[in-house]
């Protein structure tokens, strides 16, 4: 719900943090590498209840979910980009590091698990409804282009609130059920929305 403007006040910060780390030993590939690592290691450090560790890991992964695409992006603008394999890889590792943490954090809190797997049925539907929008989006030429590589659709639950509900999870593990079931019903609220916009859109 908030991307897009957090991604206009973004912007300019990131992609000056993305000037400072542009070596040629840095690639956009490596820092999602090491995004997905740390954010593996969160879910990890929070299967073991060790919270405040796995919200420090947390935060820096999702820094560095943040820098993969601004370095892309410079490096494109100057012929060095790829065909879309770091765009791949970096979907590809979200996906691996929110599924990751749901079950950590399910583990770790020693609570019920079934909030936690409503979470990730939620997060399967919306994954699928806004993926298989960017790829008939691109076939049929009706793209949505934010400078993202996939077309992504908006909705109540995007990026932005993954990661704060993600964290307020490893601040407060003893009401992460209860946070779990309420994310669940937005997140679903979400893929609702996106199967119906995305409907509407390739008509």
């Amino acid at each position: 719900m908030f991307d897009a403007m957090l991604r206009r006040r973004l912007d300019a910060p990131l992609a000056r943090a993305a000037g400072l780390v542009d070596r040629s030993w840095v690639t956009p590939d490596r820092i999602t590498a090491a995004g997905l690592v740390l954010g593996l290691g969160s879910a990890a450090t929070a299967a073991a209840a060790w919270w405040a560790v796995s919200l420090a890991l947390w935060l820096v992964s999702r820094l560095a979910d943040g820098l993969d695409g601004p370095l892309a992006r410079r490096r494109r603008a100057v012929g060095r980009g790829d065909a879309g394999a770091g765009g791949f890889f970096d979907i590809t590792a979200d996906f691996a590091v929110y599924g990751a943490t749901v079950v950590g954090v399910g583990i770790g809190s020693g609570g019920p698990l079934w909030p936690f797997l409503l979470v990730l049925l939620a997060y399967y539907v919306n994954g699928t409804a806004f993926l298989a929008f960017s790829s008939i989006a691109e076939r049929s030429g009706r793209t949505l282009d934010d400078g993202r590589s996939l077309s992504f659709l908006g909705g109540l639950t995007e990026g932005a609130e993954t990661i704060a509900v993600h964290a307020l999870w490893l601040v407060l593990p003893f009401w992460s059920g209860e946070i779990a079931l309420v994310w669940a019903v937005l997140v679903g609220i979400t893929a609702v929305q996106r199967m119906v916009a995305g409907h509407r859109a390739l008509r």
